[in-house]
Formats: structure tokens, C-alpha cells, sequence
């Protein structure tokens, strides 16, 4: 019997009638870069937004931040469940993320906006993420994204609807 702490993760191959489960993986991991990218990106703007509209901005972020966490592990689990590996560098994160940070912290309206904007990208990619799954007969990711952009796309409403 193997040593258990000896065990290395790796691919393995899922009989479950997905087509081809690495370009849909690496869609996930896509979504997943970005979700964990704006999950980082919405509590700093919690951490230090500031001014009239502090308290439903902090709120807000603060409910949209616990919800994308919570996606995130979400996300990496199907990657999984689809036999493949999730991202387990940061900086793998970091380069495959359609989220960038701010040059310098922005004002709260600048950055209630910056958040709608990142929302309404990573809506954007998640739709050909869904369109993907399809395609290779996998309904389960479709799903499961179908719902994550409907996340992104309230949030993005709601975060421009406070900002005017």
C-alpha cells in the first residue's frame, strides 16, 4: 500500500459522456482565475472604500465577495470532477484572469465601476464557457456556469445602478 502523504494528484481519465474534458477544464480553470481574481480585487475595495456611500458599498462588496469565494471552490471541484487539475499557482491564476488590478487605488465611485466592468467581462467569457460545454456534451459545466453568470451579471447591474 502506497504511503498516503506520498500521494501525487494527478489527471485522470472520466467516463461520464463529456467530449473532450480539457478544453472544457480549461475553461473552468479560466472561470476559476477569474472568479478568485475578483474575489481578491472586491475585498480590497471593501477593505478601503471610503466616503458617503461607505456603508452599502462595503455591503455590497462584501456579499458579492462571499459569494464568489464560495464559486471558486465550486469551480475547481468540477475541474476535478472532469478528471483534470486545478490551477494551483498563483501565478497561473493571475495569467490566465481577464480581472487586472487598478493602477492605484480609485475612488469609490471609480471603483464600483471598475467592479461592473470586471463583472460584465468575466459574464462575457463565462458565455462562451457555456456555448463550450455544449458542445462537448457536457450540461453539467453549462449549468453550473449558466448560474455563475447570471451571479456576475446581477452584480454588475447592481453595482452600476450605485453608481449613478
Amino acid at each position: 500500500m502506497k504511503d498516503a502523504m506520498k500521494v501525487v494528484p494527478g489527471p485522470e481519465t472520466v467516463k461520464t459522456g463529456v467530449q473532450k474534458v480539457k478544453p472544457v477544464a480549461k475553461g473552468l480553470a479560466e472561470a476559476l482565475a477569474d472568479t478568485y481574481r475578483l474575489v481578491f480585487k472586491t475585498h480590497a475595495y471593501h477593505w478601503n472604500v471610503e466616503g458617503a456611500l461607505f456603508y452599502p458599498i462595503h455591503k455590497l462588496t462584501e456579499a458579492q465577495y462571499a459569494d464568489m469565494f464560495e464559486a471558486a471552490d465550486e469551480l475547481a471541484e468540477r475541474i476535478r470532477a472532469l478528471g483534470q487539475l486545478a490551477p494551483a499557482r498563483l501565478s497561473d491564476v493571475i495569467e490566465a484572469s481577464v480581472v487586472k488590478d487598478a493602477g492605484k487605488l480609485p475612488s469609490a465611485q471609480a471603483m464600483v465601476e471598475d467592479l461592473a466592468d470586471d463583472h460584465e467581462k468575466v459574464a462575457k467569457r463565462m458565455h462562451a464557457l457555456i456555448a463550450l460545454a455544449d458542445e462537448h456534451e457536457d450540461p453539467v459545466t453549462a449549468d453550473m456556469i449558466t448560474g455563475r453568470s447570471a451571479f456576475h451579471e446581477k452584480a454588475a447591474w447592481m453595482l452600476r445602478a450605485t453608481a449613478k
